[in-house]
């Protein structure tokens, strides 16, 4: 609609404006009152980046692969490692720089031992710079209470010698033993039915 006078489009624009006020005026309020009330996180929520342990023994996951460290993009993660007597690489340092962290989950993606998380945390803001680098202790201490399920399932344990005895030779069939497969007759493929052409 055009308007040749701009003081008409100006009322024009104000009753609009005037006409959503009034819409919302009696409608419920839909503001928390933070940080009483808060917004319940969705599960898959990227927030802090915490260090994930074993339920049951609470050591770390982290098998010092350095994958998470290799996929973040602003290099936030640094980490040192070492080979152990057992010829394993053992975790000598882990830290993560949330000054420079993008929250963007590359490092849970990459890591294959659920060993890095993004937890829905997200209150962990401060005026001291120094207090944003987390160590290796304190990322675990943080993600003690995370749950997460574990991607790979644990191994199953080995049969025991009972289970194989029952299976005696009798029951294995070698190959030799097999019966010869015959080849398929022309007789044995299937037909059309009589109304279809």
């Amino acid at each position: 609609m055009a308007y040749s006078n701009p003081f008409w489009k100006g009322i024009y624009n104000l009753l609009i404006g005037l006409g959503v006020t009034i819409r919302y005026l009696f409608s419920h309020a839909i503001t928390l009152q933070y940080p009483t009330e808060r917004w319940p996180m969705p599960e898959r929520s990227r927030g802090q980046v915490v260090l994930l342990s074993d339920k049951e023994t609470g050591k770390l996951n982290c098998t010092a692969c350095t994958l998470c460290a290799k996929a973040c993009p602003t290099a936030a993660i640094s980490m040192d490692r070492y080979k152990g007597e057992d010829k394993k690489w053992k975790l000598s340092k882990f830290d993560v720089d949330f000054t420079i962290c993008c929250y963007c989950g590359f490092c849970e993606e990459a890591c294959n031992f659920d060993a890095i998380k993004l937890a829905p945390k997200y209150e962990y803001s401060s005026y001291d710079k120094e207090s944003l680098f987390y160590d290796m202790h304190k990322l675990q201490e943080v993600g003690r209470d995370v749950d997460y399920t574990p991607k790979r399932p644990k191994k199953k344990a080995a049969p025991t010698p009972a289970v194989d005895a029952e299976k005696t030779e009798g029951d294995v069939k070698t190959d030799s033993e097999q019966p010869p497969t015959q080849p398929e007759s022309p007789n044995d493929k299937p037909t059309k039915p009589e109304g279809d052409k």
